[in-house]
Formats: structure tokens, C-alpha cells, sequence
């Protein structure tokens, strides 16, 4: 008997280039090709907003089964909302407010080879710091990311904030090119699996998949089978390894004749 089977795709680098709309190439393929073998399903590490931005808008609950934002903090499914946490209500006011001005001071002493706005953006279940800033260009965040690879800027805030919060119960995860997400551990992307029932698979695609990646923790989850992509056009070309598998077994199963009893 066919496996009932579930994709589940990260955003940003995954379906889209970072921070980008989705080509219309690959919307088509997952929505025609793939939603006819498969339910689809997305996980980000932003709100809500930017992932419908990226991802068709006010439709996007009528083209995915699940919808998570947010590490899936945020959920929908079909359409309705899940029950949602906030990061504020598992630490505190108090602690919040001193990671947060730990941040601001730390981000103000940094000399980076440009500076911009919205260097922490708060939301429902986690904060997102960024040491150059949001409101920079697309030209600049790719600057930066190649600054960052270099000179680890990122990695080297997160151990900062290890050092002078160790109490805090928290887990720092790397995303994106200019960013890192702060939030209460075990509210990595793997929170969205308890929402989803009723499967035989869940196949995970995402792109940061290694230890500290935001990808990490799904993609190597014993509920999930997982795939690790470089881009949208590899996530493609996965998906048709996986369609192939799947279809070769289907007709293994449709031309196997059961054995007749003496």
C-alpha cells in the first residue's frame, strides 16, 4: 500500500534565493508537479509577513497544507491557526530586556564595513539580531555575508552572548546571510512536528543543515527524512529523485501478484 508522504521546505535558500521572491519556475513545480504526488509544506525563521511576501501573499494558505513561521512557533494549517507561544512568556520581561540591551551595546562597539537599521527585530517566539541591520541592500547583505565567512562576526556575537547569559536557556541559530535567531531551546524548527499528523513520511529540504545552521535539528530528527539542498534549482532536482523513488515502488507494489496458497 502506498506511503502517504509530506514535503516540508525551508524558505530562504531552499524555495528562494535569500530573502527573494519565489521564481515562478519553481512555485509551479512544487505547486503542479509535486502537490500531485505529495502535500507540501513550508518552515521559515521569519514572521509571517515576509514568508507570504516571498511565497505568493495572501494564497499562500490555499497553495501549502502547513504554513510555519517562525520556526513554526507561528503555525497554520489549512488555513487555520495553531496554538503559538512567545519567547517572553518562557524567560521573562526582565531577561528579555537585558539580552536585548546586551545586543544593542555589543552591535554599537562592532566596526563593520557598513551599518544599517533594524539591528534586532522581536518576534512571537524568538528575537532575530542582526549586526549590520536589516534595511540594508540586497547588494549589501551578500557584502556582508562574504565579510562574515571571513571574519565570523556572527559566530563570534553568539559566543558572546553564551559567555554572559549561560543561565538563560536558549539556543542561538545561524540563518540566512546577516542574521542569527534567539530563542528558547528546543523551539528550533523541529517544534513544528508535533502539528503534523497523520503521515508515513516527512521529507525535510533545507540548506543549513550543519551544526548551528537553523536547518540542523529538523534535518536530523529520526520523525523526518532529510534532504540537504544548495539552492532552489537543487531542491528540484531532489524532488524528481524522490518522485522516481517513489513511483518505481508504486509499480513494484502494482505488478507484484500475490502468492496463491497450495
Amino acid at each position: 500500500m502506498s506511503k502517504k508522504i509530506i514535503c516540508l521546505f525551508d524558505v530562504d535558500g531552499t524555495l528562494t534565493d535569500p530573502r527573494q521572491l519565489i521564481k515562478p519556475h519553481v512555485e509551479k513545480f512544487v505547486l503542479e508537479t509535486v502537490r500531485k504526488e505529495f502535500d507540501v509544506a513550508v518552515i521559515g525563521g521569519s514572521d509571517l509577513n515576509k514568508l507570504r511576501e516571498q511565497l505568493g501573499g495572501g494564497s499562500i494558505f490555499e497553495k501549502y497544507k502547513y504554513v510555519f513561521a517562525e520556526n513554526g512557533i507561528v503555525g497554520f494549517k489549512d488555513g487555520k491557526q495553531l496554538p503559538a507561544e512567545t519567547i517572553q512568556s518562557v524567560i521573562g520581561e526582565e531577561a528579555l530586556q537585558d539580552l536585548i540591551n546586551f545586543c544593542l551595546k555589543y552591535i554599537s562597539e562592532l566596526h563593520l564595513p557598513f551599518k544599517r537599521g533594524t539591528f534586532i527585530e522581536f518576534r512571537t517566539g524568538m528575537i532575530n539580531v542582526s549586526p549590520v541591520g536589516r534595511n540594508c541592500s540586497q547588494e549589501e547583505r551578500i557584502q556582508f555575508y562574504e565579510y562574515d565567512i571571513e571574519n565570523q562576526i556572527r559566530q563570534k556575537f553568539i559566543q558572546a552572548l553564551k559567555k554572559e547569559f549561560p543561565d538563560l536557556a536558549l539556543t542561538y541559530s545561524i540563518g540566512g546571510q546577516i542574521s542569527f535567531d534567539v530563542f528558547p531551546v528546543g523551539w528550533n524548527k523541529t517544534y513544528c512536528l508535533r502539528y503534523i499528523q497523520g503521515y508515513d513520511e516527512i521529507h525535510f529540504f533545507g540548506d543549513k543543515t550543519t551544526e548551528g545552521g537553523n536547518d540542523f535539528e529538523i534535518y536530523e530528527s529520526d520523525i523526518t527524512v532529510g534532504h540537504c539542498v544548495t539552492c532552489p534549482e537543487d531542491t528540484i532536482n531532489q524532488l524528481n529523485v524522490l518522485m522516481a523513488l517513489v513511483k518505481e515502488k508504486k509499480d513494484k507494489e502494482q505488478f507484484t501478484v500475490p502468492m496463491q496458497c497450495a
